[in-house]
């Protein structure tokens, strides 16, 4: 083979490799399947949401998209998180995030994925925190429980999607402002300790406004004892908040979707604008039914600023990580 020669076969290669990748671009989303991954285990509030949006955005983006839950539970959502960040920034993997957890996370351990190795790319929903008990429960008002773990701290389990999770996160923020400490039990979903609830193997269980509708609303022996916000919400509005039975805290999942960092950004402006066009169909908010209240689209860049302005509300809790 002459020198000639493979200078020649040299430079057609990297003219190929320059070309093929604009190509695979130019094609997005119509030349593969686009992975949506969910941080928790079917069937709880996440997960739900995923699969309901799926044929929505799948025709809001058009041409021969096609959209697939993944679920990769475990770790708070650490797992997934991770997972999208380390992923081809291509556009054919996206996930949810949720917050408090996400951000909280890469606060107060070595963590494999830091807030900044995502994209945000829209907040779907603003989901507040609930209080689950089952009906039969020894002590039904909030007043009743302090007072039980005040006399035997860590007496009470508390059953969460894992720590630094929203349902995490309230049961910090009441053993702060309450002064009692309760055991946190974690599970890789909500959809997972639903039968931990109702069969009496936890005491309590921090979740969702929509998956406590979604996954308790029919249920013959758990209630909503409050929703861990200073007002009523509209579509539970016969559970009172926190802040009526006299401590004033506030704690949400919100959920939406990100890619990897360096995610094109205009892909990144094609998936908000079929998020947003999803959020506004009414098509679909009849099919979330419950949840359509909850919904709370964000543009990502106005979501990341206030992921910031959550972070100082965080950092007073680092430190509870290890109590």
């Amino acid at each position: 083979m002459t020198n000639n020669f493979k200078k020649w076969s040299a430079a057609c290669l990297t003219t190929l490799m320059g070309v093929f990748p604009a190509v695979s671009a130019a094609a997005w989303p119509d030349d593969q399947t686009i992975e949506l991954v969910v941080g928790f285990a079917p069937g709880g509030g996440t997960d739900l949401m995923a699969r309901a949006l799926v044929p929505f955005v799948e025709k809001k983006l058009g041409g021969k998209a096609r959209v697939v839950v993944v679920n990769k539970p475990g770790a708070g959502g650490e797992i997934s998180s991770a997972y999208i960040a380390r992923s081809k920034p291509d556009g054919y993997t996206i996930g949810f995030i949720n917050v408090p957890g996400f951000v909280f996370i890469p606060m107060y351990k070595q963590s494999s994925y830091q807030t900044d190795d995502l994209k945000i790319i829209a907040r779907i929903v603003d989901d507040p925190a609930v209080l689950v008990a089952r009906k039969d429960s020894k002590y039904k008002t909030l007043p009743e429980l302090l007072a039980a773990l005040k006399k035997d701290p860590g007496s009470l389990s508390f059953a969460t999607s894992g720590r630094g999770t929203s349902g995490h996160q309230a049961l910090l923020k009441i053993e702060q402002a309450a002064g009692v400490k309760g055991t946190d039990i974690s599970f890789k979903g909500a959809g997972d300790f639903k039968s931990a609830v109702i069969g009496g193997h936890v005491d309590y269980a921090f979740t969702s406004v929509g998956e406590f509708l979604t996954g308790y609303g029919d249920s013959a022996t758990a209630v909503a004892m409050l929703v861990v916000n200073p007002t009523r919400v509209g579509i539970i509005k016969d559970v009172p908040s926190i802040k009526e039975l006299g401590i004033d805290v506030r704690v949400s999942s919100e959920r939406g979707i990100a890619g990897p960092k360096t995610l094109p950004q205009e892909i990144a402006d094609r998936l908000q604008q079929a998020l947003k066009a999803t959020l506004e169909d009414p098509e679909f908010l009849k099919t979330i039914k419950n949840d359509a209240p909850l919904v709370a689209f964000m543009p990502g860049p106005e979501w990341t600023k206030s992921l910031e302005r959550i972070r100082d509300e965080l950092k007073p809790f680092v430190s509870k990580m290890n109590d």
